[in-house]
Formats: structure tokens, sequence, C-alpha cells
């Protein structure tokens, strides 16, 4: 009979005031949610949720599920013990299920038997394991759902061995996609359950990928004693402590262990770690400049690397052609370089690339890379006319692989040579292309950082996720050993009886400390998020004001006034250097922001002087030493004032800017100008100014939002217009003391 149950739906996510300007979204969205107890936060796995467009999907094993919706279907989630819910959706919010009253079901007998079968619970654990390996590579979220299954039915009993597979297994998960302290979280864990060999090796492999290689020395010289290591074990040991040594610049160590490793290897025809050694020892000798020694190892690596596929020549060509340009030998550089161009041509598009997926782009051999390198090589030579057609060729691919990174380098380099040859139009039209470049390449940044920090919340969600299996795991397996001990102790004399009483407490003090520990890391976590989100704001706020600031020094250079130009550029760094000694406080004395505002609003009157006179009012009676300001939040609100308002005024406008103080602990900052108002500002825009929002505004909008959650309401911004007739602009901005 099914058990009556509860629903209780919480919808996360707030409704921004940009859906209800633009209307719904057409089409089919993607939705998530989960199904959990309410009393214990147990997730439900298996339960049925589809909606009454036919769409369907099922809980996973962490009662989470993800299903495509269009606004207006009806959802409809349904299980053996629960009542069916239906739920019309109405928004992109998620959707929460909490179970009021749900208790795990007894499992049959059936079941246990099927469960207590080591034969089927390992066959069952080895294909959860497979699955997630299978996924590593390109679903990270899948490769974890199957690590927490295959921890979940892991229960009271020991398993240990299982429990260290699986969390290796998620470290090694963590390790491919950079994640490294995770992963060496997660290797530790496992050694916890059980020691391991391979388990030590990639710990310490983690820690020379973190950058921690002291930690990766201590726990991998030990290593050297054990005598039952397999020999790619024992290569990937004498590696690990190579690049250890390497890194901490003990080239010598380095050497030695490599050597070791690449003897093991070539015993036991381990070809492509031959390659890897040959090619360590090679960059280590280069680091020693010896010089010698290296090109003989270089060599032996390009000798091994013909017998194993093409894609490793090319590789380890690149690295050898690198090696000549770094002892500028760039004839042999320019010859080896050609001759990989012809082999790259000779396999199938990205064939190389394949071999860094999912660990690093930044190396990836591309054809438009090597045209650029050996365009490079032709300028060190001053063979200009040389260069210039590789240059060419390597924008035209980069453009063709939209690799922004290389066709930023190739089209600065371009717009250098020609100059240097004195084609100044020329030099002028790839100078050009590069800032445009450089635009669109800022702009995949932002998203990239987007996209980053998004990532890193997911990992952080679903390690928390295992990490709440493994304590359940944990927390099971102590009720059992208890239940056990109660056992005996009911047998027993009063003396064991008072032991259960004193594991009881402790039990109870141990719980309300956790829940303490886990107040306040919560707490600490949203203050690191603030922290990190302010950062990344500032971040975007400096290149955002040099961009705009340039484009005045270009303005200069496009007159020819050399001279104000030369005079702009001297101010310019004295303000930039200020805006970058202030860039990592979240306040600055207010005394400071208004030194940097007059100098830029300086700045910006010696390009606009035909345009605007200004003026600074500070109430001398005001103790502006006691008011502290986060940095750059009024300019951005002076350059709009400036560039939107004053600039297309057909007579000489006039900026004010006035300090006033409202009551001991309030101040106001008011901006105002006279210029053409927002209304007859916005009707200037182009079509496409319209359809992007102005990031200054946006991040001065969060920076406050953060800063008054994190301070408790200290600045407060207010805009309106200064005349009647909706022309000119006052923003006001109230700030309170510390």
């Amino acid at each position: 009979m099914i058990r009556k149950a509860y629903i209780l739906f919480l919808l996360f996510a707030t409704v921004f005031g940009t859906w209800a300007q633009e209307g719904p979204s057409q089409g089919q969205f993607e939705i998530s949610g989960s199904v959990k107890g309410k009393e214990n936060r147990m997730p439900i796995s298996g339960v049925q949720v589809s909606t009454d467009k036919g769409q369907f999907t099922r809980t996973d094993a962490l009662g989470e599920f993800k299903i495509k919706v269009s606004l207006g279907d009806m959802l409809i989630v349904e299980g053996p013990e629960l009542e069916t819910v239906r739920y019309r959706i109405k928004s992109r919010e998620d959707v929460d299920v909490l179970v009021e009253g749900y208790q795990r079901r007894e499992t049959s007998q059936k079941q246990k038997r099927e469960i207590a079968s080591p034969a089927n619970y390992l066959m069952s654990h080895q294909r959860f394991l497979d699955s997630a390996n299978f996924y590593k590579k390109s679903n990270l979220e899948k490769s974890i759902d199957f690590i927490a299954r295959s921890i979940e039915p892991l229960g009271s009993s020991g398993n240990k061995r299982e429990l260290s597979a699986s969390l290796r297994t998620l470290g090694e998960i963590y390790m491919f996609h950079e994640q490294y302290d995770l992963a060496i979280t997660n290797f530790k864990d496992a050694l916890s359950a059980q020691e391991s060999n391979l388990t030590k090796v990639l710990l310490g492999k983690a820690y020379v990928l973190n950058g921690n290689h002291e930690s990766a020395i201590s726990i991998l010289e030990p290593m050297l004693e054990v005598k039952n290591m397999v020999p790619y074990q024992r290569v990937e040991l004498f590696e690990a402590l190579g690049d250890a040594h390497k890194a901490l610049t003990n080239l010598k160590e380095a050497q030695d262990y490599y050597r070791q490793g690449l003897l093991i290897a070539e015993k036991n025809q381990i070809s492509p770690k031959e390659i890897d050694l040959s090619s360590k020892i090679a960059d280590a000798f280069a680091l020693e400049n010896r010089v010698i020694e290296a090109e003989g190892f270089y060599q032996n690596s390009l000798n091994l690397s013909k017998k194993v596929a093409p894609e490793r020549l090319i590789q380890e060509s690149e690295k050898v052609a690198d090696f000549y340009s770094q002892k500028s030998r760039y004839n042999d550089e320019i010859q080896l370089r050609k001759r990989n161009l012809d082999e790259l041509q000779q396999l199938p598009r990205s064939a190389v690339a394949s071999e860094g997926q999912g660990i690093s782009t930044r190396d990836t051999i591309t054809s438009q890379r090597i045209n650029y390198k050996i365009a490079n090589a032709y300028i060190a030579q001053d063979k200009l006319d040389e260069a210039i057609p590789y240059l060419e060729r390597s924008i035209v691919e980069a453009d063709r692989d939209d690799d922004l990174v290389v066709q930023k380098d190739a089209t600065r380099k371009l717009s250098e040579v020609y100059k240097y040859k004195g084609d100044y139009t020329k030099a002028l039209e790839s100078y050009q292309d590069y800032v445009a470049v450089v635009d669109s390449l800022y702009v995949r940044k932002e998203q990239e950082i987007s996209r980053a920090a998004r990532f890193n919340r997911e990992i952080a969600n679903t390690q928390n996720r295992i990490s709440s299996l493994e304590q359940e795991r944990e927390l099971s397996q102590s009720k059992y050993s208890l239940a056990v001990t109660e056992q005996q102790l009911y047998e027993e004399a009063s003396k064991r009886q008072k032991w259960i009483i004193y594991s009881l407490v402790f039990g109870i003090a141990l719980m309300a400390l956790t829940t303490f520990l886990y107040y306040r890391s919560n707490r600490q976590q949203k203050l690191a998020n603030n922290l990190l989100a302010l950062k990344s704001l500032r971040t975007q706020m400096n290149p955002h004001f040099i961009f705009n600031a340039l484009n005045s020094v270009n303005n200069f250079i496009a007159k020819s006034d050399e001279r104000s130009a030369n005079r702009f550029l001297s101010e310019f760094s004295v303000l930039m250097r200020s805006v970058l000694e202030n860039s990592e406080e979240d306040f600055i004395p207010l005394v400071k922001e208004l030194e940097l505002l007059e100098l830029y609003v300086k700045l910006e009157h010696s390009r606009f002087s035909d345009k605007f006179d200004y003026e600074i009012d500070v109430d001398g009676k005001i103790d502006i030493d006691a008011f502290e300001i986060p940095p750059m939040l009024l300019q951005p609100y002076i350059e709009n004032a400036i560039w939107h308002g004053l600039r297309y005024k057909e007579d000489k406008g006039f900026l004010k800017i006035k300090v006033k103080q409202l009551t001991n602990d309030l101040l106001e900052i008011c901006i105002e100008d006279n210029g053409i108002g927002r209304k007859k500002s916005a009707e200037l825009k182009t079509v496409n100014q319209k359809k992007q929002k102005s990031k200054g505004m946006g991040n001065i909008q969060k920076r406050i939002q953060i800063l008054n959650d994190m301070y408790k309401n200290r600045v407060d911004v207010s805009i309106s217009d200064l005349n009647t007739d909706q022309t000119g602009t006052r923003v006001s901005l109230k700030l309170k003391k510390q």
C-alpha cells in the first residue's frame, strides 16, 4: 500500500527583472531539481519525473534530476512511496521536492541475499567504477554520479578495499579536470581506507601538479624501499620524484631519478615512458645549459617517437625546436618546424590536439602556432619579408579554428613587422585588426571566468554530496557496531553499561561539535564567495577603465599631437599606479578617491576641453579623513556624464562634483552635469549598443550589493534627471562612516 506523504516544493532562484522585460522564452529549456526526505534530507532515488508532453527521467543516486520542459508544461512526480504530485511550470526556477515522513524501505530477503553475495556486489561495484572512468573525460557530472552510486551500497559493512577504489577513482577524475586540491583530498581519504602503492603514487603526482613539491617528495621517497611494485608504477614513481626535484631546481637529483625510471622503462619496453623520460632528462640538461647532453637526449626521444605515432613525433619535434629557439639556433629551428608542418598536414585535423584534451590547451600543437613560431625565428634574424607569409598563414588558420590567442599574437607581430619595414598603412591596418581581436578575446575571457566560477561551484556541490554519502556510510557503520556492542554489554556486567553511556555522551558532543563546525564553515564559505566575487568585479573594472583611457591616447596619436599624448600618458601612468595600488582593497580613504577622480577628470578635460568645464567642491567643514569609499566607485558615473551627456551637448557643458555632510555619520557625493540627459543619450545609441548592457554600471551595482551585504548598508546610490525637461543628470551617492 502506498504510504501517504506530504510534498513541499521549494523554489530556488530569484526571478530577475530582466525576464519580465524580455517576456517568456520560446521553446524548451532544462530545469534541475531533487527529491529528498524532509526530516533527514536523505535523497530518494528512482522517482519518476515526467511532463505531459512526454519528457521522462528518474532521480539518480543523489535524488537529483534534470528534465527538458517548456513554460506551461505540467511536471509530474510519482513514486512507490509518495503521492503523485503535479506542478505547472511557470518559470525557469529549479524545483525541490521534500517528502515528509520518508524512511528508507526495508530491504527484502531476496535483496539481502543478493547484496550479501560477494560476487554480485563486487561485479556491481566494478561496473559503477568502469562507468565513471568511461565518462571521466566527457561528462564530469555523470562520472561523479557513478562514484556516488558505487559508494552508496557500502552501508555498515567493512568494504575498505571497495571504498578506497571509489575514492581513488574520484581523485583521478578530479586530477584529470585540474581540480588538484580535491584530488589530493580524495587520495588521502582513499589511503585512510586502505594503503595502496598506486594511490600513493597518484597522490604524489597530484602534489607535484598542485605545486606542493616538498609534500610530493615526503610521500614518494619512502616508496623507493617498496619491493613489490609493478614496473609501470615504479617508472611513474621515479618520474614524479624527478618532476618534484626539477621544480625545486635540484637538477642533479632530478636527472638521477629520470635515468633510473628510464632504465626500468627500457628494460620493460614501456615506450611512452621512454619518450617522456628522455625528453625530461634533456629538459634538465637544457636548464643547466649543457647543450650537447640535452641535444643527445632530445634526439633519443625523437628516434623513439618515430616508432610510436606521427602525433607523438610532432610533439617531441616541437620541444626540440623550442630548445633550438632558446639557444638562438634559428636555422635549425625553422627547418625542424617546417618539417613538422608537413607532417601535421598529413594527419587528420586536431589529431595532435586530442593528446591534451581535458588537461590543457595552452600548448596544443596546431599549424597556426607552428607558423607563428617560424615567423618569430625569421624576425629574430631580421628576415622580415620571409616572416610575413608565415604570420599571414597563422592569422588565417587561427581565425578558421577560432584560436583568438594565436590570432592576437600573430596580428600584433605582423603590425610590428610592417612598422619596422616602414609600411605604416599596413601596420595601422594590422594594428586595428589586433585591437578588434583583443576586444573579442576580452569578451571570451569574461565568459571563461564566468564558466569557471560556475564549474567550481558545481564541483564543490558534488564533492559535498560525495562527502555526505561517505559520512552516511560511516554513520551506518557506527550504528551497526554500536548495536553489536550494546548486545554484548547487555549480557555482561554493569561496568560495560557505563561505557555505553559514555559513548552516547561522546557521540552527542561530537554531533554538536560537527553541527557547530558545519555552521561556521558555511559562514566562512559565504564570506570567501563574497570576497572572490568582489575581486572578480574589480578585475573586470580595471581592464574596462584601461581600455577607455587608451582610446583617449589613441585619439591624440591619430591627431599627431605628440606632446598632448606624452603629457596624457605621463598623467595616466600616475593614475594607473594609484588605481593598481588600491585594486586589492574593499575600501580606501575618501581623500585618495577624490585625488584619483580629480586626475581622471583632468585627463578627460584635456581631451574634451571644448565640451565642458568642471568643478570639484568639497565642503571644508567635513572631516574627510574619517570616511572610506570603495575604489573606482565614482569613476564610471563621471565617465558616463562626460561620454554620454556632455560630449553630445551642442554648447559647452559643465560637470560639478560636490561633497557635503548630511549628518555626523552620513556623507553625500553628488555628480551633476547639464548634458543632454539620459533619455536623449539613449535615443542616440546605435542598435548594437542598445542590445549590450554597460558592464561598468553592472559591475558597480554588483559591487555595491556585495559590499552592503558584508558591511551593513554603507553605500546607497540614486540617479535622477537634473532638470524637469529631462536634460542633465544627477547621481547622488550616500556614504556611511565605518
